[in-house]
């Protein structure tokens, strides 16, 4: 066994928007990666359009940097438990971890997950508190919480002598103690080298390599990423690779490569510590290894979590099917919903048995909607079901999801919060009163109540409630509950919505379309009122007489016009109706479209 100290391979983990990724940026302008007068992005590592324009990371990414004659690699990780397989499939590539906490939040649901997940693997910490410049940071008491979540896990005593450093990725600077003076990153480039493990292993061992991500180049085909545990690799070598259910193929490698800021670097051999990437093998996926021919010896892949949210995927059916898609019979669905598999290891797919339909199982509605938007950006046109959770039978007996949930909200929505969320059986675990009025209230919910929520909180606190949650368990199912108090208003037949028909409309509730806006017979245009649905014509047009006051038509104005999101739509509608996906409209129907098929469904279900 032998040691590479000229290596350090590290991820940096944290809970969704605590500066994982601008503390990266800085990492990477400070580390000479690009020249003085070169132009530089914010988040530079957040490539992906959806990445940009929700500002959260949802892709594991990979980087590299030189200090002090050491090549760090560095794995950027999403902050979002929904996107939890994207870190838990990266932890093998790595020897060690940044913990990065917010100096004012705290440890949030998905510190605890991801540092429970890399203390498991035996990864060294350095516990990273970010945002100290804040005005209203305490990162004395976000220290000591720290402290009490690695004691709540039941680590041994080594794993409790962890380095601490204080950053402002914003300002660009880290400190090792509250009281010095800022300068730069260097102090944190200097807790890497100093307390993260060199890579060991076997160097003069037969190759061996376990892959954890799979990129795609339109010129070589797939890529696969991974960590070399043992030996050397070069270009043009003849390797076999090791499928999970032990098919063993014979390949070579056309390509090699090695990570230098943002870009693959082509070079011609490898040895062992280094991440690597590789072409040449068409057959490669997340969790196969590549291993020389004389010695095929597969690497262990991490244990992914389960699913906890499922969703039925179908083809689109309604008036207007394939007038907006590109990609919209079930070949096309089917074939990119298996392509997305090869790089999506937290999701599954199930068949329902119709041609048509396909059941997609995956960590949370956030997981399941990127993969929608994802797809319908790509010109494919499909509908989807109601979010549904993922039951398990232990022993004969059925148990559901439990989430852990954590809501920061001003002192005088925490009775609206707290009675709406027991209303919803959710169990108080605690609750802490914070900094500047705010309140800390922890519970324990069954996933199916927490579907939906989350609209309605922001609603409750009038847009100041923060919201995380993160999978905690599985328990005996619980009796369903009442899951929308209104009803919907459906189109009662095809046509153009008009501002005559809206208006009148618009007394009975929320209107989810504007005027001159394409509607069918059974497609939802508002949220009712009331509990019951209601059907009503949206595309009628006011009579015309022959006296008429001069600008009578103007005097109409349309209100109360909520236009849904994607996410929205997910969480409105209920288990008989559908989201219609297309590149340029989301639409919310019925399942059944006729009024009167509708009407007796429902008199035989009851």
């Amino acid at each position: 066994m032998s040691k590479r100290e000229d290596i350090r391979n590290i991820a940096i983990i944290a809970h969704v928007d605590h500066g994982k990724t601008t503390l990266v940026d800085e990492l990477l302008k400070q580390s000479g990666v690009f020249r003085e007068n070169q132009q530089t992005t914010e988040r530079m590592m957040d490539s992906n359009d959806l990445e940009r324009e929700r500002g959260i990371t949802i892709f594991s990414k990979n980087t590299a940097i030189n200090y002090l004659g050491k090549k760090i690699n560095i794995i950027d990780t999403p902050g979002h438990a929904d996107f939890g397989g994207e870190v838990e499939r990266v932890l093998k590539m790595v020897d060690g971890v940044l913990l990065l906490v917010d100096a004012f939040e705290g440890p949030m649901p998905q510190t605890r997950f991801v540092l429970r997940k890399a203390l498991h693997l035996n990864l060294v910490p350095i516990v990273v508190i970010n945002k100290i410049d804040r005005h209203d940071a305490r990162a004395e008491e976000v220290y000591d919480e720290i402290l009490d979540l690695f004691i709540s896990l039941q680590i041994s005593e080594d794993q409790l002598d962890f380095p601490i450093i204080f950053t402002s990725a914003k300002e660009g600077y880290a400190i090792k103690n509250l009281g010095d003076k800022p300068e730069n990153v260097k102090p944190l480039l200097d807790a890497i080298i100093k307390s993260i493990p060199a890579p060991d292993g076997d160097a003069g061992g037969d190759f061996q390599c376990l892959i954890s991500s799979i990129d795609y180049d339109k010129y070589v085909g797939r890529i696969g990423i991974g960590k070399i545990t043992r030996g050397t690799v070069s270009q043009n070598d003849d390797i076999v690779l090791c499928k999970k259910d032990g098919e063993i193929i014979d390949s070579k490698v056309t390509k090699l490569y090695t990570f230098s800021g943002l870009r693959r670097i082509e070079t011609e051999s490898s040895s062992m510590g280094d991440i690597i990437a590789l072409s040449g093998i068409p057959q490669i996926h997340i969790g196969d290894s590549v291993c020389a021919v004389d010695n095929p010896d597969p690497v262990d892949f991490v244990d992914i979590d389960e699913p906890t949210i499922s969703m039925i995927f179908s083809v689109n059916n309604s008036p207007l099917a394939g007038k907006e898609g590109k990609f919209v019979t079930s070949r096309h669905l089917r074939e990119r919903l298996y392509r997305e598999l090869e790089s999506n290891v937290s999701l599954h797919i199930e068949d329902t048995g119709t041609m048509d339909s396909f059941k997609v199982l995956g960590r949370g509605e956030l997981h399941l909607s990127i993969l929608i938007e994802t797809m319908r950006r790509e010109g494919y046109e499909f509908q989807v079901s109601r979010p549904a959770v993922v039951i398990k039978t232990i022993d004969g007996k059925k148990y559901e999801p439990i989430e852990y949930l954590i809501i920061d909200v001003p002192e005088e929505h925490v009775g609206t919060v707290m009675q709406k969320v027991g209303a919803r059986k959710g169990e108080i675990l605690s609750m802490e009163h914070g900094v500047q009025g705010s309140t800390r209230l922890e519970f324990k919910i069954p996933a199916k109540n927490l579907i939906g929520y989350y609209s309605e909180m922001l609603t409750d606190t009038k847009g100041t409630g923060i919201m995380n949650h993160t999978f905690d368990d599985f328990e005996p199912l619980s009796p369903d509950i009442a899951r929308r108090t209104r009803g919907s208003m459906i189109a009662f037949e095809a046509g153009e919505s008009t501002i005559y028909g809206l208006f009148n409309a618009q007394k009975r509730g929320t209107l989810f379309i504007d005027a001159r806006t394409k509607v069918y017979t059974g497609m939802i245009v508002g949220e009712n009122a009331k509990a019951d649905d209601i059907d009503i014509n949206v595309c009628k047009n006011k009579q015309l007489t022959n006296v008429r006051a001069s600008g009578s038509d103007e005097a109409l104005k349309l209100i109360n016009i909520k236009y849904l999101s994607l996410e929205q739509a997910l969480e409105f509608i209920s288990d008989d109706e559908l989201v219609e996906v297309t590149p340029l409209n989301i639409r919310m129907r019925k399942r059944i479209l006729d009024a009167g098929k509708r009407s007796r469904q429902k008199k035989a279900d009851s």
